[in-house]
């Protein structure tokens, strides 16, 4: 369960302040108070209802069933329907079969009448979209393991996958890290075909249109020459399961779980993510290993450790950022302390970067290694504890918060991680989040991978961020100017037609722009670069009537389609945000936009000093899998707010 220890403050706004100094006094001591007394900053990270459903389904699935948690969750998902009677993948989207159809079938395992009004809906819509047999991959294994569909209605992964040699076209070598660790225990529970207990035996074959059995359409979703073919080999493979010989199948298996074993993680489970936790959590039980067992014991408290409780409700998050929130919180903070020096705020600056230099990563195992064996060692993880899997975004962000420092530490380990950051990129210039050059995109077509995203390619903001960080050891360092230069080629190749770069991270591309403007702003490139000034034009012409920004999740729907970019019906701080720092980034400070975007964050600042955004301001997966970040209208908006002050006192 999230929970956030609060430090006193020793200054209030003064009444002599104008609003923006009083502003940014407010933000900047609310967002001290929420400093932990170890030094970090962690937020809530709330997904759609899907996970919460799959707590409920991973409880009947081991018969190990809270009913007082189990009510709270299904409360969580019960509030949250649709009127349609769908559930979303974020706030205010349209309905998702698939999320739907677990969201029905946990509520129905937790004592819903499928005859309740709310039932009734969620099943005409599930009905009306061709019913559970066209949802995903995910949801259809879970319906295999719960006995609602044939084993033939999911994709073949067999434990042996583990044993491909690394020249096959499948290794998990070439896919990202998350799918790797979802994917391997995963392989063991469709290796054995394994059966939820589901001690109330509750069904939904109500959810087909045709009976499971008779279905023919499970892949119809295959569109692609190469889908079709993986599909079809996969088929064969399918029927000569029963013919692995025992003694390969069994090493599959046995290599398979030492692999996850080896990941696990202790307390903060495999791979730091929700469904690769419970895939070991249930790979563990089936392989026999009891529930006494430590190892088992400690994977549970893994999975219940990302739960989030309140009065009536409780929901599961899909993993926990500390690394992330007290890396932006602590750029934040600098920002705030360059204009106004606030002996508190420093020492909750060095507090932070004193824990994040116990965090940082070195010789530790990790996947990375396979493809850089040489290279030493020098990043974060996104959560508490993740060694096998350091990432790239998370060290940039934190290395440039390093670096900021005065003190001979905290910037020799900015320094150790940009090292490892130089190493860590792609052949094109670009960075992806956790790998190098995984940009095996045929593998997005097979079966498996119906939501697109079995890949962690170079993106924009990632390598936006690198080269703000290579730029800054690059003055001290010039070996780091080449690198530099391949990665300042890959982001202007990244840039869309009307001006603005993607988001792969955070919604969408009013956070991509920002990324790169703000990463590149100090890497010797004139303002008036007919490509920043593209990049400027296109954030003046989205931004609304109020002052702020906004851009919806939609946006992630067709990325050929620039008039659905950096909109939506209403404004977000963080967004306004954003827009801001990228617009002063790029040397727009005294703008008229500019000006009215911080009127916008001036006029929407809750008297906590925080600002309150009730959207989705991220991508987990983009079209599939979406995300909150409670922090994000917590230091966004003051970070905006202290550079747009520093900008008016000629500090910048």
């Amino acid at each position: 369960m999230t929970q956030l220890s609060a430090i006193s403050t020793d200054k209030n706004p003064s009444p002599d302040q104008g609003p923006l100094d009083r502003a940014i006094t407010e933000a900047r001591d609310a967002l001290l108070a929420q400093q932990a007394p170890q030094g970090y900053w962690v937020y809530e990270l709330e997904a759609d209802c899907t996970i919460p459903a799959e707590y409920i389904l991973m409880m009947h699935h081991m018969d190990e069933v809270d009913e007082i948690l189990q009510t709270k969750l299904a409360n969580y998902v019960r509030a949250r329907q649709q009127n349609d009677g769908s559930w979303p993948l974020y706030t205010g989207s349209q309905g998702d079969i698939s999320c739907s159809v677990k969201a029905y079938y946990a509520l129905k395992l937790a004592g819903d009448s499928p005859d309740a009004p709310h039932m009734v809906k969620a099943r005409d819509f599930i009905l009306s979209k061709g019913g559970a047999a066209k949802a995903n991959v995910f949801t259809r294994i879970m319906l295999a393991m719960f006995q609602q569909i044939p084993w033939r209605g999911v994709p073949f992964v067999p434990a042996e996958i583990i044993l491909f040699p690394r020249w096959f076209p499948f290794h998990l070598d070439k896919v990202s890290y998350w799918s790797r660790t979802v994917m391997v225990p995963l392989s063991i529970l469709c290796s054995l075909k394994v059966k939820a207990r589901n001690p109330k035996n509750i069904q939904v074959r109500e959810l087909f249109v045709v009976p499971p059995e008779e279905e023919t359409g499970y892949f119809s979703h295959l569109r692609t020459p190469i889908g079709k073919i993986v599909h079809f080999l996969e088929r064969i493979g399918m029927h000569l399961e029963p013919y692995i010989p025992t003694q390969i199948r069994q090493r599959a298996l046995e290599k398979a779980l030492a692999w996850s074993l080896e990941r696990r993680n202790g307390e903060d489970g495999l791979g730091g993510i929700f469904h690769a936790m419970v895939n070991l959590y249930e790979a563990m039980d089936a392989l026999g290993i009891p529930a006494e067992d430590p190892r088992r014991q400690t994977a549970r408290k893994a999975i219940q450790k990302l739960l989030v409780h309140r009065d009536h409700e409780s929901y599961c998050q899909p993993c926990l950022s500390p690394v992330w929130d007290t890396g932006l919180a602590t750029m934040t903070l600098q920002e705030v302390e360059r204009g106004q020096p606030h002996p508190p705020t420093r020492k909750a600056i060095h507090k932070a970067l004193d824990w994040l230099v116990e965090k940082q990563l070195s010789d530790e195992p990790g996947d990375w290694q396979v493809n850089h064996p040489h290279l030493e060692g020098g990043g974060w993880a996104f959560q508490f504890n993740n060694a096998y899997y350091p990432d790239v975004d998370d060290t940039a962000v934190v290395a440039c918060a390093m670096l900021q420092s005065d003190r001979p530490e905290h910037r020799e380990s900015g320094f150790r991680a940009a090292r490892w950051i130089a190493g860590m990129q792609s052949k094109n210039g670009g960075y992806g989040a956790f790998d190098a050059d995984n940009d095996h995109y045929y593998l997005n077509h097979v079966p498996f991978a119906d939501h697109g995203t079995l890949l962690d390619p170079p993106e924009a903001d990632v390598s936006a961020r690198c080269a703000m960080l290579l730029n800054e050891v690059a003055r001290e360092v010039p070996f780091y100017q080449g690198v530099l230069t391949r990665c300042l080629d890959f982001l202007w190749r990244e840039q869309e037609n009307d001006g603005s770069w993607f988001g792969r991270w955070g919604t969408n591309y009013i956070y991509g722009t920002w990324s790169v403007l703000m990463g590149i702003e100090h890497c010797g490139i004139d303002r008036n670069d007919p490509r920043i000034q593209k990049a400027v034009a296109w954030l003046e012409s989205i931004q609304n009537p109020d002052g702020g920004w906004g851009e919806s999740n939609d946006s992630y729907n067709d990325r050929h389609d620039p008039a659905i970019r950096g909109r939506f019906h209403t404004s977000m701080a963080c967004h306004t945000a954003w827009a801001l720092l990228a617009l002063m980034a790029a040397g727009r400070s005294d703008s008229k936009a500019v000006r009215r975007g911080i009127d916008y964050l001036l006029k929407t600042q809750q008297a906590d000093g925080q600002w309150k955004d009730a959207f989705f301001n991220a991508p987990g997966f983009p079209r599939v899998f979406y995300l909150k970040y409670y922090g994000y209208d917590k230091f966004f908006p003051l970070w905006a707010l202290a550079r747009y002050r520093n900008e008016l006192m000629g500090m910048c």
